[in-house]
């Protein structure tokens, strides 16, 4: 059996604000390294045969926070979507300067795109081979990915076979938990937050 556990990032500055932020290179603020630092604990006595990071800062530091100086993979394949004309904005701003592509979107983000920003068949097609390759090398492993909540949310989306998107984005500094057994994933536990409470 092979174990992928999927970490969401701590809480940024604009996650807080909750404006888009996916390309964007955001750190963690105070409270996101505490909530990490939470989880971190929670995994100390786990054993992780290999550790896998997205290249953006939020990522970077999260995994630096819970896992200190183990060896890891940086990928690119694991950032986050890109939101193009989003990125930066509330979701008030974006009704002021982009209703109409950002309602549709809304509506079906797999439909409809937002200009600018990265297509969310082109995102998932991304996230799934970066995610399936990990998985491809590391058969029997148990394996930690720090990454993003739109990368996980579109991941298990896709396992669920759902395209509800916003439903399965988790929260920051979350754990979920997808495990294969004879090629097939199921997800065993999503958005875990119990070292927040």
């Amino acid at each position: 059996m092979t174990k992928l556990v999927l970490i969401r990032h701590g809480e940024t500055a604009w996650n807080k604000e909750r404006r888009y932020c996916g390309r964007k290179d955001v750190g963690l603020n105070n409270n996101g390294r505490v909530q990490v630092k939470k989880l971190g604990d929670r995994l100390a006595g786990s054993a992780f045969d290999k550790i896998y990071c997205s290249d953006r800062k939020r990522a970077l530091q999260t995994r630096h926070i819970i896992f200190g100086r183990a060896a890891f993979i940086k990928v690119k394949g694991l950032r986050e979507i890109d939101f193009g004309v989003l990125e930066g904005l509330r979701h008030e701003e974006i009704m002021e300067k982009h209703p109409e592509p950002y309602q549709k979107w809304l509506t079906d983000c797999y439909k409809h795109n937002i200009p600018k920003a990265e297509a969310m068949k082109v995102f998932k097609k991304r996230v799934e081979r970066t995610l399936e390759k990990i998985v491809r090398v590391n058969p029997g492993k148990t394996v930690a990915v720090v990454c993003h909540g739109g990368v996980i949310g579109v991941f298990v989306g896709g396992i669920l076979k759902s395209k509800k998107f916003w439903r399965h984005v988790p929260s920051s500094a979350s754990m979920t938990i997808v495990e294969y057994k004879k090629g097939k994933p199921k997800v065993k536990k999503f958005n875990d937050t119990a070292h927040l409470r």
